[in-house]
C-alpha cells in the first residue's frame, strides 16, 4: 500500500474502525462468514463484501472452505492469515534459557532449552539465547516477524523493556533488553515479567474473558501475575505480584534482594536448597542425603519429588514453604477476590503436598466471601508454557492494543508500535 493510499485509507474513520473489527472478527472466531459479519455488525451485504476484499487485498485475510448451507446457496468461509507473520517468543529464567516460534494464531511451531545461569549477564545471555533463535530459524522458511515476546525473572518497567533492580540479575538493572531483539529481528519487542507470561498462558487455555486469576510461581525465587477482568496488572511501574519479597513475620534472614525477612528467603526455591544442605551437614538422613554422598547437587525439583516418594525431610521443608506462601497469598485473595489461584514453578511439583497446605492457610486466614467460589490449582507443568503465554502477549499488543496504529501499513513496524517510536 502506498504512503498516500494509506493516508486516504486512514482519514476515514469509519471504514477503518470497522475494518479492524472484521478483521478481528475472523481471526479470534467471532465470526467465519460474509453472512455472519453482517448479522454481527449490523453492516449491509455491499458495505461487508466491500470491507472484505480490502482485509484480503491487505493480506490479513483469505477464503476458506465453503461453510454449512442453510436452505441458499453454501457461503464461503473466511480465515485469518496466521501464516504471514511469527512471533518469537525469549523466555529466561534464574537457571534456563528457552526459546520458540509462534505463528499469528498463538501456535508454537517449534522450541527449545537450554540450561543456564541468568547471573552470567545481559550479554552472554541474549547472544545465546539469539544463537538459539537463529538455530530454530534456520530450519523454517523465511518468513517475517511481527513480533517479540521477551520474559525475565525479575521486576521490569513494561513501558521502556528495562529491568529494574531486579535482585537475581546481576548487570541487568536498566539493560536495554528491547534494543538487542529489536537490532535482531526489526520487529517491535514487548519485556515482561517471566510469571506474567505465565498468567497469559493460563488464560489463553481457559477462554474466559473477564478471568479474575492469580498465578503464583514457587521456583528458585517467587512472583505472581495478576488477572483482572482478564487484563494483565503490571501496577504503576510494572512491580505488581512481587510477593517473593513481602516480610515474613519474625523472619531475619538477608535475603538475596539485600532486605531481610523476604517470603522468597524463606520459602523460595533456593532458600529450600540452602536449607536442606544445611540439614545434611548436620546428619539428617534420606533421599537427599542420597543425592549429596553421590555427588549431586540438591535443586528445588529434587526436593520436590522426594517430598513426593514421602523423604521427611523434603516433606517439612515444602510443607513450610507451602504454609509462608499460602499466608502472603491469602493476602492478596482479600485484596484481589480471584476466582482462581495456579500455582506453578519448581517447588509446586510437590503436588498435593505443596498444595494442601497452601490451601489449608489461604482458607484459615481469608474472608470466607473472597474464598466461597475461590479454585486453587497446579498450573499444567508444560514447559512451552511460558512460550504460550510470550505469544499471547504480543498477539494482545498487536491486534488489541496497537493494530490501529500499523495495520494500514500491513504488517506491525518497530516506529508505528513502540511508545518510544510514536
Amino acid at each position: 500500500m502506498t504512503r498516500e493510499s494509506t493516508l486516504r485509507f486512514g482519514a476515514q474513520t469509519d471504514e477503518v474502525t470497522s475494518l479492524l473489527r472484521i478483521v478481528n472478527m475472523v481471526r479470534t472466531g467471532e465470526a467465519a462468514t460474509r453472512p455472519e459479519i453482517g448479522r454481527v455488525t449490523g453492516l449491509g451485504r455491499g458495505v461487508v463484501t466491500q470491507r472484505v476484499d480490502q482485509a484480503i487485498e491487505m493480506g490479513f485475510l483469505a477464503d476458506g472452505e465453503y461453510g454449512p448451507s442453510s436452505g441458499g446457496r453454501a457461503p464461503r468461509t473466511l480465515r485469518f492469515r496466521s501464516e504471514q507473520g511469527r512471533i518469537i517468543v525469549c523466555a529466561l529464567g534464574a537457571l534456563h534459557i528457552r526459546v520458540g516460534i509462534a505463528s499469528l494464531d498463538g501456535d508454537i511451531v517449534e522450541h527449545a532449552h537450554r540450561a543456564w545461569d541468568i547471573a552470567h549477564g545481559p550479554a552472554q545471555t541474549i547472544d545465546t539465547a539469539l544463537e538459539m533463535l537463529d538455530e530454530l530459524l534456520a530450519r523454517h522458511e523465511d518468513v517475517p516477524v511481527w513480533g517479540v515476546a521477551v520474559g525475565i525473572p525479575g521486576p521490569v518497567d513494561f513501558e521502556t523493556g528495562r529491568p529494574v533492580a531486579p535482585p537475581i540479575m546481576p548487570g541487568w538493572n536498566g539493560f536495554d533488553v528491547r534494543r538487542r531483539f529489536e537490532q535482531r529481528f526489526d520487529a517491535p519487542t514487548w519485556v515482561d515479567n517471566d510469571v506474567n507470561l505465565l498468567a497469559f498462558s493460563e488464560r489463553s487455555h481457559r477462554h474466559e474473558e473477564a478471568l479474575d486469576l492469580i498465578f503464583c510461581k514457587v521456583g528458585s525465587g517467587i512472583g505472581a501475575g495478576l488477572l483482572s477482568h482478564g487484563r494483565i496488572h503490571r501496577g504503576a511501574n510494572g512491580a505488581a505480584g512481587d510477593i517473593g519479597h513481602v516480610r515474613v513475620r519474625d523472619s531475619e534472614t538477608v535475603c538475596r534482594c539485600g532486605k531481610i525477612g523476604c517470603l522468597e528467603a524463606e520459602a523460595g526455591g533456593w532458600a529450600l536448597v540452602r536449607d536442606a544442605e544445611q540439614a545434611v551437614s548436620e546428619g539428617a538422613g534420606g533421599a537427599l542425603a542420597r543425592l549429596v554422598e553421590s555427588g549431586e547437587q540438591i535443586t528445588p525439583e529434587a526436593i520436590s519429588l522426594a517430598a513426593v516418594d514421602g523423604d521427611a525431610l523434603a516433606i517439612s521443608l515444602i510443607q513450610r514453604s507451602a504454609r509462608l506462601v499460602g499466608e502472603s497469598i491469602a493476602a492478596l485473595v482479600n485484596m484481589f477476590n480471584p476466582a482462581v489461584i495456579v500455582i506453578g514453578g519448581a517447588v509446586s511439583a510437590a503436588g498435593e503436598v505443596f498444595l494442601a497446605e497452601v490451601r489449608q492457610r489461604v482458607y484459615e486466614l481469608s474472608l470466607p466471601l473472597a474464598t466461597r467460589d475461590l479454585s486453587i490449582v497446579r498450573s499444567h507443568g508444560d514447559e512451552k508454557e511460558p512460550l504460550r503465554g510470550g505469544a499471547e502477549m504480543v498477539r494482545e499488543q498487536l491486534f488489541e492494543t496497537t493494530f490501529p496504529r500499523w495495520f494500514a501499513e500491513g504488517r506491525p513496524l518497530i516506529r508505528d508500535v513502540m511508545p518510544e517510536a510514536s
